[in-house]
């Protein structure tokens, strides 16, 4: 007998969990069987995100914003794993790295990336005019250089001429490469093309970051140089994105009494935009709200070193990110997105009915004119700020 462990009743609240004991895998195993089958570590935070997914983001009430950062169109990510959620009715809204939007346009244009090695010279690549992404190959002129002239061609486009947020910047690209997407008959292949089918607004929170933003400003530098200003109106203002990303929350919590859930593949700055709409909306705004209802973190960037990629949702909660009473609705999985991301995408597909498209990139002006209307309603230093404003304007 062991005369030093007590009997504590309540420790059947650490032991009410689903006993560990799954069923054996056999050649008839479905992905999903296999997912559920997932008891502990990061297997185990894959298969809470999965369920996650299924319970709660199916939802029809749930807005659904999904953030991508690190090199996954190039990878193919967007033709197997981010059209089909996108197609599914599983992503609302997007926030992108411009170099995953630039990357995709390949795609669309049928320029051609190989599997090939990442143990390889990388001297004599660019001696021969291959480019790489740690085991991705493609050629220099053929492909970037070849993306770059059309891009161009497609800037000096009417459409274009005009101050714009990326979400619309990136609505209008979609649109042209949904047509090279049907001309080259090659299926859906291209985010963007998808994006503009599906009315969903992508926004990229660091624009001059990427090949599409100093394309962007080469054609603004030329359009100096000649003098042609008046031809080349192009101005990429994130201010804009950050106030429609912005709304899109806001209404979906606000006006339409729904929830809101965010699907974080990677971290970096798409993660962070993504996920500042709450605080804007609060700190800023100063509009009563609470955070996202739920969160879904897969990373493979440690906490400990303070850098918001691998920040868990009970830390987003302190910044008011994340609603705090909601935590036990928040998953982080410690796993490489290009492993988890497609094994949770296939798992919704297998566990869910489609949801309803929201087309909310339709709703813009509608979600904007909320926006504003809210915030006059509720900062107490709008007024202070107008008449500063007119004060220091004359």
């Amino acid at each position: 007998m062991n005369h030093g462990m007590k009997h504590h009743p309540e420790k059947h609240e650490y032991l009410s969990g689903k006993r560990v004991l799954p069923k054996p895998i056999t050649a008839d195993s479905d992905l999903a069987s296999v997912i559920d089958n997932m008891d502990a570590y990061n297997g185990g935070r894959l298969r809470a995100a999965c369920q996650l997914m299924r319970d709660k983001y199916s939802q029809d009430d749930v807005t659904i914003g999904l953030s991508i950062a690190g090199a996954l169109t190039p990878a193919g990510l967007g033709a197997s794993t981010i059209i089909p959620l996108m197609n599914h009715g599983f992503v609302d809204w997007m926030v992108a790295t411009g170099a995953n939007m630039y990357h995709d346009m390949h795609f669309a244009l049928n320029m051609p990336l190989f599997r090939g090695s990442h143990n390889v010279d990388d001297a004599d690549l660019r001696d021969k005019g291959v480019t790489r992404i740690y085991d991705i190959l493609f050629d220099y002129q053929d492909v970037l250089m070849a993306t770059d002239r059309i891009l161009r061609k497609i800037m000096l486009q009417p459409e274009f001429q005009k101050e714009m947020g990326t979400r619309e910047y990136y609505h209008h690209l979609g649109k042209v490469l949904n047509e090279y997407e049907q001309k080259n008959n090659l299926g859906e292949v291209s985010v963007l093309a998808a994006a503009y089918r599906n009315g969903i607004p992508v926004f990229t929170s660091s624009p001059g970051d990427s090949t599409i933003g100093m394309n962007v400003a080469g054609l603004e530098l030329l359009a100096e140089a000649k003098g042609l200003q008046d031809h080349f109106k192009l101005k990429i203002n994130p201010s804009i994105d950050v106030n429609d990303s912005t709304a899109i929350i806001l209404n979906a919590k606000r006006y339409e009494k729904g929830k809101t859930g965010v699907l974080l593949i990677g971290g970096g700055s798409p993660k962070n935009f993504l996920l500042q709409t709450e605080p804007q909306i609060q700190e800023v705004l100063m509009i009563p709200e609470a955070g996202q209802d739920y969160d879904i973190n897969i990373t493979d960037a440690r906490p400990d070193t303070g850098g918001l990629s691998g920040a868990p949702p009970s830390e987003a909660a302190s910044w008011g990110k994340i609603d705090p009473t909601k935590l036990e609705e928040t998953v982080t999985a410690y796993i490489d997105v290009t492993v988890a991301f497609p094994l949770l995408v296939a798992y919704v597909r297998q566990t869910t009915k489609p949801k309803k498209l929201k087309r909310l990139y339709y709703r813009g002006e509608e979600l904007r004119k909320k926006l504003i209307e809210s915030y006059l309603e509720n900062n107490t230093e709008v007024g202070d700020l107008a008449s500063l404003m007119k004060k220091l304007s004359t």
